[in-house]
């Protein structure tokens, strides 16, 4: 598919000038912004500490040149990674550098709220540690063009792709996280642990979801994004896309052990019963 214009966007656009967001609940950061707005969607990557993998990334995301802007949610980077001079040849328009509590879900919602006052109208995010393919980017702009509200990318798609993925991922995704979202989003999803989507400005914006609160702290948000949007009957899509797991060593993932585990099944669970709807 041949990726979309901006102006394509602009007839959906909300009106932010008509949001409150005096209530919105965003933990504090610093921004570092290298370059100006140049197009209406954003390509959020959530980063933490992963060095070579989110330099290869974005290397990669730089000689492929979507028509899309890309900004960094840092949630306190030390390893060096992410240093300004880097970031500018790379194409980065901006970085944003959580300094208040909080792990992924805190920091899409600072990247979130940033883009959304900067005007963007559709918000395509996906992890910084590598896995994914980046040349699916333009299939979430064809998509947010068209009208959807939440696109979800699906390696288990007919025409996605995976590789290496641990056994244990592959079940849980398939027989517990994506069957327990698909039934209380009323929409078929296949991949509800895959962090690669998208979602239009619109969606976060309706009042009826207000993902700006302090209790997305985690993996509550990805989780809570996937059910809502379908609960409220807006338009919902998957793309295909492609994620590969190095073939030895250790796992790139944030989620670790036993107890890590079980929180995301307690997390998936509250989304599902609407515990965290307002």
């Amino acid at each position: 598919m041949s990726p979309s214009t901006d102006t394509e966007y602009q007839d959906a656009a909300p009106s932010l000038a008509a949001v409150d967001d005096a209530s919105w609940q965003v933990p504090d950061f610093d921004s570092l912004e290298l370059s100006p707005k140049l197009h209406d969607a954003v390509l959020v990557i959530p980063v933490l500490n992963e060095g070579k993998r989110i330099q290869g990334q974005l290397r990669n995301l730089a000689a492929l040149n979507h028509p899309i802007d890309i900004i960094i949610a840092d949630g306190g980077s030390t390893d060096g990674s992410l240093e300004e001079d880097f970031l500018r040849d790379v194409g980065v328009r901006a970085r944003l550098t959580k300094t208040g509590p909080g792990k992924l879900s805190a920091q899409l919602r600072m990247a979130y709220a940033w883009a959304l006052k900067q005007g963007y109208q559709g918000i395509v995010t996906v992890d910084g540690n590598g896995k994914d393919g980046m040349d699916a980017v333009p299939l979430f702009l064809q998509k947010l063009s068209e009208g959807y509200d939440y696109v979800q990318g699906s390696r288990y798609h007919p025409d996605g792709a995976h590789k290496n993925t641990p056994l244990e991922r592959t079940v849980a995704n398939r027989m517990i996280h994506a069957p327990m979202l698909s039934l209380a989003s009323g929409s078929k999803l296949t991949d509800t642990t895959n962090g690669y989507r998208a979602y239009s400005a619109s969606y976060l914006l309706n009042l009826a979801v207000q993902p700006f609160r302090d209790v997305f702290n985690a993996y509550e948000l990805l989780f809570y994004l996937s059910v809502r949007a379908g609960q409220l009957g807006l338009r919902v899509t998957e793309v295909p896309v492609s994620r590969s797991y190095p073939k030895s060593g250790k796992t790139p993932t944030k989620i670790a052990g036993f107890s890590g585990k079980l929180k995301i099944l307690q997390q998936t669970l509250a989304a599902a019963l609407g515990r965290y709807s307002p």
